[in-house]
């Protein structure tokens, strides 16, 4: 999955692809290298950032959504959490929702989805709580209870993806583990997807900054496909992609 952000202020490339040209070109040039979806944001979700309305969120998403239509062969995922913006996505050529919160802070997104008849990843995030006690039972739980929403709202099991949230209200140590345990999220019998492209994780491991942060990104796509992973969520499609193909060789031959 290619993350194709069209924010002003995103972590690691904001403002670069924010105009409908710049964001097609981007696109294409993922699509080019191997992705086989492009997830495209138009509210950052770094630490820190400021949340913008549903109204600034589709001025900027819609544009990028008219240019991109009918100009790729890959799926378009929206990475939102607003089932307004959802519902006028979904409806002008995305065929995925992207809830970094799993249908756990607007239910009406399971109604959204449910409707459209879109695919849909489901992310654990704490929600700025501490995560106390045994991680991966906290994040089976939060995956329990948005599985119940969207079983209530009519989704098809075959339509989800699952998210652990790599960076969402965990610390480092939380992440280093969740990535090292994935295997321990599959008893739910969903597909998984891994995001940790470039993010703070490697970056506070390592000591560097986001640009060199690549290195480290396709040691944890490596680990994620070695840990069950089905999708990687990532900047530098090319590299990951080789990377990922290499450790399906070695641990999921089969």
């Amino acid at each position: 999955m290619g993350i194709l952000n069209v924010t002003p202020d995103s972590f690691s490339d904001g403002g670069r692809y924010d105009g409908p040209e710049s964001a097609l070109r981007r696109a294409r040039e993922m699509q080019g290298a191997g992705a086989d979806f492009i997830d495209v944001g138009a509210e950052s979700t770094r630490p820190g950032a400021e949340e913008v309305s549903e109204e600034i969120e589709w001025e900027r998403l819609e544009p990028v959504l008219d240019a991109l239509s009918g100009q790729l062969e890959v799926p378009i995922s929206v990475d939102t959490y607003k089932p307004g913006v959802a519902e006028k996505a979904l409806g002008a050529g995305a065929s995925i929702a992207n809830d970094i919160f799993g249908f756990q802070k607007d239910s009406k997104m399971a109604e959204v989805v449910a409707s459209s008849g879109a695919g849909v990843v489901l992310m654990h995030n704490s929600r700025g709580e501490e995560i106390e006690g045994d991680l991966i039972a906290a994040v089976l739980r939060f995956f329990e209870e948005s599985l119940v929403v969207a079983a209530d709202a009519g989704i098809l099991p075959e339509r989800i993806v699952l998210d652990p949230g790599i960076g969402f209200g965990k610390t480092v140590a939380q992440n280093l583990e969740l990535i090292r345990r994935l295997g321990d999220l599959r008893e739910l019998g969903f597909p998984l997807l891994l995001g940790a492209s470039r993010k703070s994780v490697i970056g506070k491991t390592l000591n560097l900054p986001v640009e060199q942060r690549l290195e480290g990104t396709l040691a944890t796509t490596v680990a994620g496909v070695a840990g069950g992973v089905d999708v990687v969520r990532v900047h530098d499609i090319g590299p990951n992609l080789k990377a990922a193909r290499m450790a399906d060789a070695i641990y999921r031959h089969e």
